[in-house]
């Protein structure tokens, strides 16, 4: 069995369920260490009490595997905490080289009934806890390639949603805090480029707890891997973890059921010229209404149903 990632570290967020989960389990059979994070708050909202249950249980089922793994249950949105966890991969295993960003919740409401905290909550978990995550790793990325006078490893992913291509009517908080997700990751891999570091952003499609409103609708097999088993998204997250993806940066990519599609940059479809000074209401009525006019009306979502992309 390949184990390409062997001698590395790696930190996954959210890892106690779901994505984080398969997630962790694949990055550790490729043979790196891994710092299993979660809050484990039982609900998807982010409520309940949190409980070290989940990420010790995934901890200890990468040790029954073979492999080395410790447990981290504090709150990634959480600035000190997240300090922690990024000290606590570098105390354990010596460097960290990986990063995984998964965790969050989920606080669906329509716009105009969404209330300040429902809003606040996931923008915070959500972006701010990658945030967090990345600017403790990458300080210590930068600090390690400055010690040594040459680039590092190091690999960021982090997660974003369709929700943020195609829009979902009732996730405002969440489709913005995906959207500034992906942003941040351009940012970041332009950032770190020159300290040996990379950061890319997939957006996956699976059956976990907190899509299982999303794909109710959606029968498991009776024989085979579920097509939105979480374990078709792990092994494009250990791909960009490892030493083939290095020349892969600031991308993003969907992936689920055995399809991955590269996401290309926004492009300019059309471009308009004042003959004036300036543009007024009707010049660019003349110019701008016809050509929306020719074109389909929900082109956004029809792009998106070329990949098969659905909202959620």
């Amino acid at each position: 069995m390949s184990t390409p990632l062997k001698g590395r570290t790696a930190i996954v967020t959210g890892a106690g369920r779901g994505l984080g989960r398969a997630e962790a389990l694949e990055l550790a059979r490729l043979g790196a260490d891994v710092v299993v994070n979660d809050f484990g708050q039982p609900g998807r909202d982010g409520s309940g009490e949190a409980d070290a249950t989940p990420a010790e249980q995934v901890a200890r089922e990468i040790r029954a595997a073979g492999g080395n793994a410790t447990a981290h249950t504090g709150d990634v949105a959480n600035h000190q905490q997240a300090a922690e966890l990024v000290q606590l991969a570098i105390d354990t295993y010596g460097q960290l080289d990986i990063l995984v960003n998964n965790a969050g919740i989920l606080r669906d409401r329509m716009i105009f009934s969404m209330t300040e905290d429902e809003w606040d909550s996931v923008i915070h978990v959500h972006l701010k806890g990658h945030y967090n995550t990345t600017h403790f790793a990458a300080r210590h990325w930068r600090d390690r390639a400055k010690e040594t006078g040459a680039p590092v490893y190091g690999r960021i992913v982090n997660t974003s949603s369709e929700a943020f291509l195609a829009g979902s009517a009732g996730q405002p908080n969440y489709a913005a805090a995906k959207g500034a997700i992906v942003g941040l990751t351009t940012s970041t891999a332009l950032a770190l480029a020159k300290y040996g570091v990379t950061a890319n952003v997939i957006c996956p499609r699976a059956r976990t707890r907190m899509t299982e409103d999303v794909f109710a609708g959606f029968a498991q097999p009776a024989d085979g891997l579920d097509p939105l088993a979480p374990e078709h998204v792990a092994p494009l997250v250990g791909y960009l973890a490892g030493p083939a993806a290095s020349h892969v940066n600031g991308q993003l990519l969907v992936v689920h059921g055995g399809m991955v599609a590269i996401v290309e940059r926004p492009q300019v479809r059309a471009k308009f010229d004042t003959e004036k000074d300036a543009f007024t209401y009707d010049e660019l009525d003349a110019l701008l209404t016809p050509h929306y006019n020719e074109r389909p009306r929900n082109e956004t979502f029809a792009a998106a149903e070329v990949l098969g992309l659905k909202h959620g």
